[in-house]
Formats: structure tokens, C-alpha cells, sequence
């Protein structure tokens, strides 16, 4: 069965495409590119290449699955918006897995922080032991994230590396989407119904609407 996994959640935009047999999965290909602000333009040529370059159509997908974050409203929609749209067209169905928990079961085994950039100089961030998460998500600054943790990862883990003071995972800064597929295989084996993708937002959105009318008078 291939899976095409999305994530936006990050300053990244990924596609993947994994295979996922009865006992195991297989990477196929991941598209990434990274640009906080362009994941709109980012991700369809992205999808459209890992799918080109592996000889896939659309119509050879099985299932959609979407990191749902938390990450910032702007670029986070824009991911969940392609994989409900492009399973609506297609007729498979979408299943949801929490960005944050992607790069939790990529670090494997010990305590782990995964912080990502949630700008305000805060981050989002989760701990994770063996690949489990043990707390969070929350949002926060990094200086008051009290949780016990051996080693960091996520780009909010290398952007405040002096904050946390433990070894940075330099090499795991975005979700996988292996990864994020693996969290959703027993549903995708077991042909779920598909899922709503609810955005994870942990505050407000930046963008707030005017509380008085400016005059358009000079």
C-alpha cells in the first residue's frame, strides 16, 4: 500500500511516499523544502515531484496522512488543506498524527525534548521516552520548559541549543514522513474510516481582526 505523508507544521515543507506492508513499512522517496514563509508554493511541486520521480500516480495512492501539528496557522493549513482536497479527489482516506510525535519516534531510544519554532521566541515542544510521548504538547519559551530530557531535537532545539543545554540532534530537525505514516500504519492495515484533520493550534493566530473601523477619510 503507498501512503503519501505531508507536513507542514515546520518551516518545511515535506511529501513523502512509504510503503506500508503487513509486518513493516518502506521509505520510498521524501521531498523537502524549507521556507517558513512559501509553503503554499513549496508543496505541490514537491508532491508532484516525489510521486513523478518513483513512476506513482496519484491514483496508485492508498491513504493520506498529515502531521497536524502544532505549528503556526498560516503554513499548517496549507498541508492539511492539499491532503483533504487531494483525498476528497481521489476517494481514499486521510488519517491525522501529531507533527511533534514524527520527530519523537525518529530520535528512538532515551528521553528526548522535540522543540519546534513557534516564533514569539517560544517554542512548541514535547518529551518522548523510547519514542513515546510523556508530556505536552505545549507551547512555551525555552527557558521555562521544566521537563527532563537527555538530548534535543527539532529546529527549535538548534535555534535555542544554549537554552536547553543538552546535545542537539542536529541531523532531526523536521518530522520524516516514514515516520508519520508509522504512527498511522495499524490504521491504514486496518482501512479506517478516513479522519477529520484538525489542526493542533496551542494559541491564537497572529493575524487578529480590527476592533474599531480606520476612516478612509483624509
Amino acid at each position: 500500500m503507498l501512503v503519501l505523508a505531508l507536513d507542514t507544521a515546520t518551516p518545511a515543507s515535506t511529501a513523502a511516499l512509504v510503503e506500508v506492508t503487513a509486518d513493516g513499512l518502506r521509505g520510498v522517496a521524501e521531498r523537502r523544502a524549507v521556507d517558513p514563509r512559501a509553503h503554499g508554493e513549496r508543496l505541490a511541486p514537491e508532491i508532484a515531484a516525489a510521486l513523478a520521480d518513483n513512476n506513482v500516480r496519484p491514483q496508485d495512492l492508498t491513504a493520506i496522512v498529515a502531521g497536524l501539528g502544532p505549528g503556526p496557522f498560516t503554513g499548517l493549513r496549507v498541508g492539511l488543506a492539499t491532503a483533504a482536497s487531494m483525498a476528497q479527489a481521489l476517494g481514499i482516506p486521510t488519517y491525522g498524527v501529531c507533527s511533534l510525535d514524527g520527530l519523537g519516534r525518529a530520535a528512538g531510544p532515551g528521553r528526548v525534548l522535540v522543540a519546534t519554532d513557534a516564533r514569539r521566541r517560544e517554542v512548541y515542544y514535547a518529551t518522548y521516552v523510547d519514542g513515546v510521548r510523556v508530556t505536552g504538547p505545549e507551547v512555551a519559551k525555552p527557558a521555562d520548559v521544566n521537563e527532563e530530557y537527555d538530548r534535543v531535537c527539532g529546529e527549535g532545539g538548534l535555534k535555542y541549543g544554549d537554552t536547553f543545554g543538552v546535545p542537539v540532534e542536529e541531523h532531526l530537525l523536521y518530522p520524516p514522513g516514514a515516520a508519520l505514516v508509522a504512527l498511522a500504519a495499524e490504521r491504514i492495515r486496518e482501512a479506517a474510516p478516513s479522519e477529520p484533520l484538525t489542526p493542533l493550534y496551542l494559541r491564537r493566530p497572529d493575524a487578529v481582526e480590527p476592533t474599531t473601523r480606520k476612516s478612509v477619510l483624509t
